[in-house]
């Protein structure tokens, strides 16, 4: 990866795994009424990994903020005494650019958000194959996987082993200007590894987040397929 950098030196907020845990439809009607707004599922127990086939099905359009689809584990209070802690990969666009980008993010406790573009220019209808894992003998040690083939070294994230519930899930943030990007993601085929290292086995408990103006599109429960998709 040429560029590793911190999504909070470019961007001056928390980037895309600002954790949905807490809270899931929005309170509000109204499309862009939330900074962060979700569209996907969570798994109602924990993993050793998730992995998915993704694709966007369109360009975005983003006016503020960011809108992403990913799938990762951890979250904002998911590290050891509520710290913030999460590792995830998945496509990403920012304004004013619709351009789509293929990264990963790690966030370690005592440390911001470390974001790793893998692909500049994602076109649409272009499949990337991802995996988040728990690596096989080594507890709390991870690696992310594009397309079969592992691209980080192995990342340590404290307390993780057999606490973290895996995600699939795009959303938008609009940085609190009431906007509302659109997006169209496509997620195929959403694993659980339910042992270090794999024994992957599809994703059936979950629960859905979707918040005003997006929406998930269930297109098989068993393989675990949908697409997140924006309204407008």
């Amino acid at each position: 990866m040429a560029r590793i950098l911190s999504i909070l030196a470019v961007l001056s907020v928390v980037f895309l795994a600002v954790s949905p845990a807490e809270g899931g439809k929005s309170n509000s009607s109204a499309c862009g009424a939330k900074e962060f707004a979700y569209a996907g599922l969570q798994s109602e127990s924990t993993a050793h990994g998730v992995s998915t086939t993704i694709a966007p099905l369109a360009l975005p359009t983003v006016a503020d903020g960011h809108v992403g689809g990913w799938i990762g584990v951890g979250g904002a209070q998911a590290g050891p005494g509520g710290t913030t802690e999460w590792l995830q990969t998945g496509l990403a666009s920012f304004a004013p650019d619709n351009s789509i980008h293929l990264y990963y993010e790690v966030a370690t406790p005592g440390k911001g958000p470390q974001y790793h573009e893998l692909e500049a220019n994602v076109q649409p209808g272009e499949k990337h194959k991802l995996a988040v894992l728990e690596m096989q003998k080594r507890n709390s040690w991870w690696r992310v996987w594009v397309d079969n083939k592992p691209v980080t070294k192995p990342l340590h994230l404290a307390g993780s082993h057999g606490n973290f519930y895996p995600q699939a899930l795009a959303e938008n943030w609009n940085g609190g200007t009431g906007t509302c990007n659109t997006y169209s993601y496509r997620f195929s085929n959403v694993q659980l590894a339910h042992s270090n290292g794999g024994v992957w086995k599809t994703l059936k408990h979950r629960y859905l987040f979707q918040d005003a103006g997006y929406q998930v599109v269930q297109t098989s429960r068993v393989p675990s397929n949908f697409v997140a998709t924006s309204l407008s």
